[in-house]
């Protein structure tokens, strides 16, 4: 089984924020592979499903984004998941809006669900979908941008970047990155 987990924060208001983007893929992929009802578990919301004959386990830890790591370690502990077979959606300031990168381990990049992640879990050998918000220019407004909803400038740019995330999680669960990631580019009609 996988563990794929989208980093957020829990509350309604937050819900449309560059910082919940993690949040909003999965539950794309949710929604896409029809998946079964999310249900409160591990300190978060939980959904199976399969993707190629991959059993796939969502989730959506509730603590927070700086406690994401609790929710994690909980689900991975108790499936037995090896930290290698865990994906983390998040968002990433240092790419540009709608760009995607996967790779596998680093650092946290002052990310600090990534950062509860590398605590709790004790490894950074997990894969990292990295979904590209922009950076605002200046360091004073990461704050505010990150915690600041997609601009309605944004949404179809948005929603075509979700709905390749999820067409593209095939080659994920098939543990091609590379691959993923052409396939998201192409998908959104840009040049890889």
């Amino acid at each position: 089984m996988l563990l794929w987990t989208g980093l957020g924060n829990p509350e309604p208001g937050m819900r449309r924020q560059r910082h919940n983007i993690g949040f909003m893929a999965v539950e794309r992929i949710a929604e896409y592979y029809r998946f079964s009802p999310w249900r409160a578990r591990f300190k978060g919301e939980t959904a199976e499903g399969s993707i190629e004959g991959q059993k796939v386990l969502l989730l959506k830890p509730m603590t927070y984004m700086n406690l994401s790591g609790e929710s994690v370690q909980q689900a991975a502990r108790f499936f037995k998941i090896p930290v290698s077979d865990i994906t983390a959606f998040h968002d990433e300031l240092d790419l540009a809006f709608c760009k995607v990168r996967v790779k596998r381990g680093g650092g946290a990049a002052g990310h600090n669900g990534l950062r509860s992640m590398d605590r709790m879990l004790g490894d950074q050998n997990y894969q990292r979908v990295r979904l590209g918000i922009g950076h605002p220019g200046h360091k004073d407004r990461v704050t505010g941008h990150v915690l600041g909803d997609f601009a309605k400038a944004e949404q179809n740019e948005l929603e075509a970047l979700l709905d390749a995330v999820a067409a593209a999680s095939p080659l994920l669960a098939k543990g091609e990155p590379e691959a993923t990631m052409t396939k998201i580019a192409m998908l959104c009609g840009e040049k890889r």
